[in-house]
């Protein structure tokens, strides 16, 4: 019956992956089917489903960082999230204590972040992007 645990969590971290495109929550939700398959085969063995399930999240996550840094390296592959430099956004949220916002740029929200005041509503540009954060100013607009 555990194998039912394994594929509740496979599917939570696959439908996260969705959302988030890092690979690295898909090779968990992977892992966690393998731990699920052990689980049917082997349903005492707790700490080798969890082995498994692991070492198969790592050694996927290991196999695959060499070909993905290779395939951005490659000539004439462009992240989509760089063409985010220089779009313009409004702020849905101004930033808090933390010093993060949230702005919505096209169709997506993203955490904010800016040296100057922001209060809902004004619009911005990107001047730069991190992982999961992009750095806005404030757009006076033509």
């Amino acid at each position: 019956m555990e194998w039912i645990i394994w594929l509740v969590i496979a599917a939570i971290l696959l439908v996260a992956e969705v959302f988030t495109l890092t690979f690295y929550l898909l090779w968990l939700g992977i892992g966690a089917l393998v731990g699920g398959l052990i689980s049917l085969v082997l349903p005492d063995a707790y700490l080798l489903q969890v082995v498994v399930g692991g070492l198969t999240a790592l050694a996927l996550t290991a196999f695959t960082k060499p070909l993905t840094k290779k395939l951005r390296a490659s000539r004439g592959f462009r992240d989509a999230i760089d063409d985010l430099i220089g779009k313009q956004g409004v702020v849905l949220e101004g930033p808090g204590e933390n010093g993060l916002g949230i702005v919505r740029i096209g169709n997506e929200t993203w955490s904010a972040r800016s040296e100057g005041p922001l209060v809902p509503g004004d619009p911005v540009i990107v001047v730069h992007r991190g992982s999961t954060v992009v750095e806005v100013q404030k757009w006076e607009g033509v």
